[in-house]
């Protein structure tokens, strides 16, 4: 799955995001490291198989369940499934990709050196987690990639030109770095407390996502459409709007009738969602109300016309 030509090397500051060149094929500190992953779920899985595509050792996997450890080492080639401990005892880089509850317990039951770096994928877990490999002498980061990974293969294959936050101090900064340069990833940064907030900023455009299509596809669902029929529908209209945000940014990338100062469609709206489902139309009146101040910002509707969208939707 490897990619012919360079790919971005990521230099990055505090809250900025850079994408700039990198060598697979050799050049950057990171090529002759021994990753090792301790966790074969679905972030770990696919963080390993990316590496692999890229050129990476990956040479070891420990997992609370020793079949997934298996399954995914016989997937790399010269990569083993062993204990936690032979995991951190015989490779320079460690990937901690266990759920975040396990992530602190984790750490602190095995037995760290100064020479070894052991990194978490949580979005949410401060770095300090891992405290007990710190304390032992080991460096310590965060390395979390902005994608989703309900999929470990659609995973592989969307993580190119991903975001990928990074925190950790030199020299392991700057191999998590080169790392996320041989992934084709852009690097971000946050200021110090704010992983918390940042990783609830991502549900929105993330499982979110999915909660809206199920709400669509409940009111497909009453005359008789199935869920099927719904994606197929609405798949390409959400592939359209992204790709319309892409170009034109939040609001003027803002399709529907709220953006066009459509008073009469809304209205038509909520009455049809009155009489299905008390909960749908809520749904619907919340979302829709955020998107009168977009269309405010894209100067596509007046103050007056924000005030009948507002008091239709109340």
């Amino acid at each position: 799955m490897s990619t012919a030509g360079p790919l971005p090397r990521c230099e990055s500051s505090l809250g900025g995001q850079h994408s700039t060149r990198s060598d697979k094929r050799g050049g950057n500190s990171s090529t002759g490291l021994r990753i090792g992953f301790i966790g074969a779920g679905r972030l770990g899985t696919a963080l390993a198989w990316s590496f692999e595509a890229a050129g990476l050792r990956v040479t070891a996997v420990a997992s609370s369940n020793p079949v997934s450890a298996r399954e995914l080492a016989g997937r790399i080639k010269g990569c083993q499934a062993m204990t936690a401990q032979a995991v951190v005892d015989g490779c320079d880089l460690i990937f901690l990709t266990t759920p975040d509850s396990a992530i602190t317990p984790a750490c602190a039951s095995l037995r760290w050196r100064p020479g070894v770096s052991v990194v978490h994928c949580s979005g949410v877990t401060e770095v300090d987690a891992l405290y007990a490999a710190r304390d032992q002498g080991a460096a310590i980061g965060g390395f979390h990639p902005m994608q989703t990974f309900g999929d470990p293969a659609a995973a592989v294959a969307s993580l190119p030109g991903s975001t990928i936050t990074i925190e950790a101090d030199e020299p392991l900064n700057a191999i998590l770095v080169a790392l996320a340069g041989q992934l084709d990833c852009r690097v971000n940064r946050l200021p110090p407390g704010m992983r918390a907030r940042y990783h609830a900023s991502a549900g929105f455009t993330s499982q979110f996502i999915n909660a809206l299509f199920a709400e669509a596809a409940r009111v497909w669902e009453s005359w008789g459409a199935t869920e099927a029929q719904a994606l197929q529908a609405m798949l390409p209209m959400a592939r359209g709007t992204l790709a319309s945000i892409e170009s034109a940014g939040i609001a003027g990338g803002m399709p529907g009738p709220v953006s066009r100062g459509d008073v009469g469609s809304v209205e038509k709206h909520v009455a049809a969602l009155s009489a299905l489902s008390e909960h749908t139309l809520n749904v619907y009146r919340t979302l829709c109300t955020s998107t009168v101040a977009l269309a405010v910002e894209r100067g596509s509707i007046d103050q007056a016309t924000a005030h009948r969208l507002r008091e239709v939707l109340k």
